[in-house]
């Protein structure tokens, strides 16, 4: 006859999970974009290693956006779940041991579970720099696209305009993008001068795949004279990729940063 005495449960420690979220910033030129990819080294995969060194088990680690081969970053956000205790400052500096010299950690803070990195931020600014000059610049190579033509900055300035609010980019998305809508939001176009290096910088809801790069290279066709500014208005009115500028390409491109709601 069994026992009437109830049995006592073990009780066992709460498990707690923290979502860290990390900034980081490096040169894309080596690698074939943040996400991990079985053509080549990302950027996503050498985080993952360089992490799993300090916790001592593989964690995934997922970024505010999917930047293309070549494409650089000032302040990429992208956050990972552990249960570890390991001090902030560990993922900072101990990171930093394990990653190559194109890629670091610039700063480390815990974040509630429920916050998003993807999906949640509620604005992003890309800048593209051109290296408008006779001669190329070797020290600018992997940071600007290089155009020998002298470009139409007032002309540029005004079809930048036309990009602002809210607009089917239909015409700025590339191949196989896989958006469900092609409409998004742009808040702002700057371009700027200073000696031979121009740069153009957005910022807005969400971007397409390479849509940024069209526009600065639809901006960069306008400039040389190839376009007139209007164009940027009929391609958001009637979206055609044939009828746009070329793609600019990738190593001008650096995400500089994206904001979160307070």
């Amino acid at each position: 006859m069994g026992s009437l005495t109830p049995r006592l449960r073990k009780k066992t420690a709460p498990f707690f999970m923290r979502t860290i979220k990390l900034i980081i910033q490096y040169d894309g030129t080596n690698y074939c974009g943040w996400q991990e990819q079985p053509n080549g080294p990302s950027i996503q995969e050498s985080v993952e290693r360089a992490l799993a060194r300090i916790l001592g088990q593989r964690v995934r680690v997922q970024a505010a956006g999917r930047t293309d081969a070549g494409v650089h970053a000032l302040a990429m956000p992208a956050t990972f779940r552990t249960a570890s205790t390991t001090p902030l400052r560990a993922f900072v500096e101990g990171i930093n041991c394990y990653l190559p010299d194109d890629i670091a950690v610039q700063s480390a803070e815990e974040v509630p579970n429920d916050f998003r990195v993807i999906g949640g931020s509620r604005a992003k600014t890309y800048r593209y720099t051109i290296y408008n000059a006779r001669q190329r610049s070797p020290l600018n190579r992997r940071t600007s696209w290089h155009v020998r033509e002298p470009l139409d900055l007032t002309a540029m300035r005004t079809a930048a305009a036309y990009f602002i609010g809210e607009h089917d980019f239909a015409a700025f998305r590339g191949q196989n993008c896989t958006a469900v809508t092609s409409r998004r939001r742009v808040d702002a176009v700057e371009i700027r001068q200073e000696g031979p290096c121009i740069t153009i910088e957005v910022t807005g809801g969400g971007f397409l795949k390479h849509m940024v790069r069209i526009m600065a290279g639809t901006l960069v066709d306008i400039g040389r004279g190839r376009f007139t500014p209007p164009l940027v208005a009929e391609l958001l009115k009637s979206p055609n990729r044939c009828l746009g500028g070329v793609t600019a390409p990738p190593q001008g491109l650096c995400l500089i940063e994206v904001e979160y709601p307070a």
